[in-house]
């Protein structure tokens, strides 16, 4: 219950984070431009190409600030957090939500709140650790979590649209 309260401690602290971003500091780019986690247009296009190169089929993406892959890591944290946070929170206290809820609802909790832990899990596991971890170029941990900035070559190479448009810029 200790590293629940915790996780749920951190999951608030960033909302409020973003809320005080959007609300306080008017700073709407996090919902939709260049450095958005949002979800974009471009995102699917990008996650084509890069199949198609890495099938062969073309040559190597240009990506923006977030890829693709990093954005659908973010995301499937947020909404885990959610499921994991609300089924997790029925189950700590069922004498309080069982005035607000059929009985059938702690069953789909359990379900549920098992079903995310596992399936955070296995994505850990697979998909970030190949992404963030395995790769050849990052072998063996991406240091950037660490330090919080990147070699300027890794940059150019990783992130060429966003290394363009600062160039371009001065």
């Amino acid at each position: 219950r200790l590293f629940a309260m915790t996780m749920i401690a951190v999951f608030v602290l960033h909302l409020v984070r973003i809320g005080r971003r959007v609300f306080q500091g008017k700073d709407l780019s996090m919902l939709w431009g260049q450095s958005s986690m949002v979800p974009q247009p471009r995102d699917l296009l990008e996650m084509i190409g890069h199949i198609r190169w890495f099938v062969g089929a073309g040559p190597r993406t240009a990506f923006d600030h977030f890829t693709y892959w990093e954005k659908f890591d973010y995301w499937a944290v947020f909404w885990g957090m959610g499921i994991i946070c609300g089924s997790g929170m029925m189950l700590w206290m069922p004498e309080f939500f069982a005035h607000l809820l059929p009985g059938w609802a702690f069953n789909v909790a359990t379900i549920f709140h098992g079903e995310e832990a596992l399936l955070a899990a296995l994505f850990l596991f697979t998909v970030h650790f190949f992404n963030n971890h395995f790769r050849p170029d990052k072998f063996p941990l991406d240091v950037v979590m660490f330090t919080g900035s990147m070699r300027l070559e890794e940059f150019k190479h990783e992130h060429t649209v966003e290394y363009n448009r600062l160039v371009a810029s001065g």
